[in-house]
């Protein structure tokens, strides 16, 4: 229920105003966004880097309801990629892009916006040694996805995909995508979705987690575990073992586990969000884990 209502405030428009205008927020928010400019993104790149963890960089922004905010997010990845190759941090550095963000919902031509824009972003990721990586969103968006997904890799193979374990559809797309040179990211999936699409229990949806990871590891692609859950984490290990795959987790959740894998040599790829419009995926690392619910209320509690 709480997580139920979590989600419908990420949508409130109301919720956003009160969240955003507080003065107690900011602080909070600024565990699990790395700040609002270029500059925030590329430090905070240098310092996961210097610790020995990779990243993957989101420029925060989705439901785009213009053009020109889709040209906007294209040209602040372009801007990113670029001063991240001016810093000498670009080669392996990954950027995760939202295609509501670039046009996916636009109406009318809104897929073959989404298309270009991508490839513009993927041309510039190209340009500098580093990749990117589709966002999954809500379910609605699935197929217009996994269709853009193919139109890119046709040109640019080494574009990543992401799969939510909460979806039932999810282990015949591992399937399909568990292909030689593809990178696959698998999360559990953090938007609020009808039961007839999705599961709705944590457990059902852990053990969909574990088939579809273990299709991953037993295909012919490039695994990227995306979790927070310790056995999910070990069990990630002992099925992987022998091959190349990568674990990821957000930005500012368990950050000294994520020094734990980079130092045993595992490459650990922290998700790095920046940018003014970080209230929905704010309200979505609430939703996710209690943890970081109370971690938010104990902050404003403490602040107040």
């Amino acid at each position: 229920m709480l997580r139920t209502s979590l989600l419908a405030a990420a949508r409130s428009p109301l919720a956003r105003k009160l969240v955003e205008r507080s003065p107690l927020t900011k602080p909070v928010v600024n565990r699990f966004v790395a700040g609002a400019e270029t500059a925030d993104a590329v430090e905070a790149t240098r310092a996961l880097r210097d610790s020995g963890r990779a990243v993957t960089i989101d420029y925060l922004g989705e439901d785009t309801t213009e053009v020109s905010d889709a040209t906007h997010t294209v040209k602040a990845y372009v801007e990113l990629l670029s001063a991240l190759s001016e810093q000498g941090l670009a080669a392996g550095a990954d950027v995760s892009v939202k295609l509501s963000a670039v046009g996916q919902a636009l109406p009318g031509d809104g897929h073959k916006i989404a298309l270009d824009n991508a490839r513009l972003i993927a041309d510039a990721a190209a340009g500098v040694g580093a990749t990117l990586t589709l966002d999954m969103e809500d379910h609605t968006t699935t197929d217009s996805t996994l269709d853009i997904l193919s139109g890119l890799r046709a040109d640019f193979p080494w574009v990543g995909a992401v799969l939510q374990a909460y979806l039932h559809r999810t282990e015949g797309d591992a399937r399909d995508l568990a292909v030689a040179g593809s990178r696959v990211r698998l999360c559990k999936g953090a938007y609020r979705e009808p039961e007839s699409v999705a599961y709705q229990d944590k457990a059902e949806v852990d053990r969909n987690y574990m088939r579809v990871m273990r299709i991953l590891m037993e295909g012919d692609g490039y695994p990227m575990i995306a979790s927070h859950d310790p056995r999910i984490i070990a069990i990630a290990g002992d099925l992987g073992a022998g091959r190349d795959f990568e674990y990821q987790m957000l930005y500012g959740i368990r950050p000294q586990e994520q020094e734990t894998i980079a130092r045993r040599g595992d490459t650990m790829r922290v998700y790095v969000p920046y940018g003014v419009q970080w209230y929905g995926y704010f309200m979505r690392r609430l939703a996710e884990r209690p943890a970081n619910l109370a971690f938010f209320l104990r902050a404003m509690a403490t602040r107040g």
